[in-house]
C-alpha cells in the first residue's frame, strides 16, 4: 500500500469562508508524524507557502536529526524522518508521482463535508486492491478551501462521534489517527 499524507495550511478557509494561511503548530508536527509511522504512511508532508513556517519546521525537524536527540528518543526521530515541508499540494503531488511512476489519488477530509464518495474504510478496502498510491490530505483552520477541494479525487465520509447534541470538534491530530486506523486496519469484526 502505498499512502501519503498531507497537512494543508494553505489553501484554507477561516471562519468568515475567507482563504487564508495557518500557522504550523509544533504538536501536529511530532503528533503526526508518530501516527503516519505507525500506520506505515510513507512520507507526511507539512504543506505551506510561508517561508518563516519552512525555518520553524525545519529547526523541529533538525533538532531530531541530531545524534543528542536521537539518542534520547529514538522513535521520535524515526517518526519524524517521513516528515517533509512543501510549498503546495501540487508540489506534493508531482513529488508522488516520482516516487511512484504515477500520479496519486488525492483524497480530502473535512469535517464539515455534507456531500462525499466514500468512507475510510471502503477506500482502504479499494486501496488493496488497485495498488494505488494515495494522497490523503486533511486541512486546519475551518478546513481545506473550496479552490483545493474541487481538485480532489474523493471526499471522505466525516468523522462522527457518538455524542447525543451532534458535538463534533476532534483536533486534526486525533482526525489522522483514526482514519489512518479505518484505511490500514479496516472496521472491527467481531468473532463467533
Amino acid at each position: 500500500m502505498s499512502l501519503y499524507l498531507g497537512l494543508v495550511h494553505h489553501p484554507i478557509r477561516n471562519k468568515r469562508n475567507e482563504l487564508v494561511t495557518t500557522s504550523v503548530t509544533n504538536l501536529d508536527i511530532h503528533d503526526i508524524a508518530r501516527s503516519s509511522r505507525t500506520f506505515g504512511v510513507k512520507k507526511y508532508f507539512i504543506v505551506t507557502p510561508l517561508e518563516a513556517q519552512h525555518h520553524l519546521v525545519g529547526r523541529i525537524l533538525g533538532h531530531w536529526e541530531g545524534d543528542k536527540s536521537g539518542a534520547y528518543n529514538p522513535d521520535r526521530q524515526d517518526a519524524l524522518a517521513i516528515a517533509k515541508i512543501i510549498n503546495s499540494v501540487e508540489d506534493a503531488m508531482v513529488e508522488i508521482e516520482a516516487m511512484e511512476g504515477k500520479k496519486p489519488l488525492l483524497v480530502a477530509t473535512g469535517a464539515n463535508f455534507e456531500s462525499w464518495e466514500s468512507d475510510a474504510y471502503e477506500l482502504g478496502r479499494q486501496m488493496k486492491i488497485d495498488n494505488m498510491p494515495i494522497f490523503l490530505i486533511f486541512g486546519t483552520g475551518w478546513g481545506i478551501h473550496a479552490s483545493l477541494l474541487e481538485k480532489a479525487d474523493i471526499r471522505l465520509k466525516p468523522l462522527h462521534g457518538a455524542s447525543e447534541d451532534g458535538y463534533n470538534h476532534l483536533s486534526v491530530r486525533s482526525a489522522v489517527a483514526i482514519y489512518l486506523d479505518r484505511l490500514t486496519q479496516g472496521p472491527l469484526i467481531p468473532k463467533n
